[in-house]
């Protein structure tokens, strides 16, 4: 098994934390907020989702000119296309985007998310660790990245995913609950996420794998962590905690609809995946209709996004966030973790 840098044979070294920054692609997890985890004790992922090979090649170098500690990068696994009929979908869309002054995306059926190119990437330049997300990689793939020195991490949000994942060889699991925030990382788009909470997942999945596991989900207390560590975790992975902190690269839309009580609710109106969000107008307008095809209504819905959240229209946007979004606070990242780390 390759050793990941934060679990070292299911235990954590000494001087290190069970604190893993969790990739939360789009913008919030920047190489600023990556590094001042890791600088902190924790361990940080670097998103791939919607970037070039080149982009991310950029984003990976700057994480390396801010911390010389370990880091990783996480993919999103494309899936195979079932093309159908979305015209319907976006004709829905199109008062929100006169409203907004903006187009309803393209559709693009080949859009694999420049998965070889940043395969072919980390194969020559690797990172600790790949964490893979939405599936995993062929066996060949995963032996590449192996043999690039990487160790992987595959996300499951159920039993089978977990047992699929055991069985193509990834080193540690991310087990995601229904509490997280974004989108739930089921291995198939049409699958409807678990609603089993975090700690029996964890349970049910130590029952069948023997693997290091992060558990994953709506976490934002120390005292959470307790109860997962104790209940067989060797990390954490925390995600909308950090979404206020300096170093997030979370719109300004995004970060003033944190600091206002909403309630959160799983959708795949904005993407086409379920994913969860503060819950708002667009979501109660689209969520009933809206079609399990990703990327194809990321794409229908991407240039309404950027409009809205350039307007400062927090009812128009995904605002993705788990259900413990209200703890996420204005503080450096590092602050952050070491206060969690002194509860701890």
């Amino acid at each position: 098994m390759t050793e990941i840098p934060i679990i070292a044979d299911s235990a954590l070294p000494a001087h290190r934390l069970p604190i893993v920054l969790a990739p939360m692609a789009g913008g919030p997890s920047t190489p600023e907020l990556v590094a001042a985890v890791c600088e902190a004790g924790g361990f940080g992922y670097l998103p791939a989702g919607y970037l070039t090979a080149d982009a991310l090649a950029e984003r990976i170098a700057r994480t390396r000119e801010l911390t010389e500690r370990p880091f990783g990068v996480n993919l999103f696994v494309p899936e195979p296309q079932q093309r159908q009929d979305l015209s319907a979908y976006a004709e829905s869309l199109r008062p929100d985007a006169e409203r907004l002054g903006a187009a309803v995306g393209e559709l693009d059926w080949s859009d694999t998310d420049h998965w070889a190119a940043k395969l072919e990437l980390l194969a020559g330049d690797p990172v600790a660790v790949v964490s893979l997300t939405f599936g995993l990689p062929s066996a060949e793939e995963a032996e590449r990245l192996h043999a690039a020195g990487s160790a992987l991490v595959g996300t499951v949000t159920t039993v089978p995913e977990a047992r699929a994942a055991a069985d193509r060889g990834m080193d540690a699991l991310c087990v995601q609950g229904p509490d997280a925030g974004g989108h739930r990382g089921t291995h198939r788009v049409t699958d409807e996420p678990s609603t089993l909470p975090l700690a029996d997942l964890l349970a049910e999945v130590r029952a069948v794998v023997e693997l290091p596991l992060i558990a994953a989900g709506g976490i934002g207390t120390a005292a959470q962590i307790r109860e997962l560590l104790a209940a067989g975790a060797s990390a954490v992975q925390l995600g909308s905690l950090f979404l206020r902190c300096p170093e997030a690269g979370t719109n300004e839309t995004h970060r003033k609809a944190l600091t206002r009580r909403r309630d959160t609710v799983v959708t795949r109106a904005f993407s086409g995946r379920p994913a969860r969000g503060l819950r708002n107008r667009f979501i109660d307008e689209h969520d009933a209709d809206a079609p399990a095809a990703y990327p194809q209504v990321n794409q229908l819905t991407g240039p309404l996004r950027k409009a809205a959240a350039a307007a400062g229209d927090a009812d128009s946007l995904h605002l993705w966030a788990g259900t413990n979004y209200r703890r996420a606070v204005d503080l450096p990242a590092a602050d952050l973790v070491t206060a969690l780390a002194a509860e701890l």
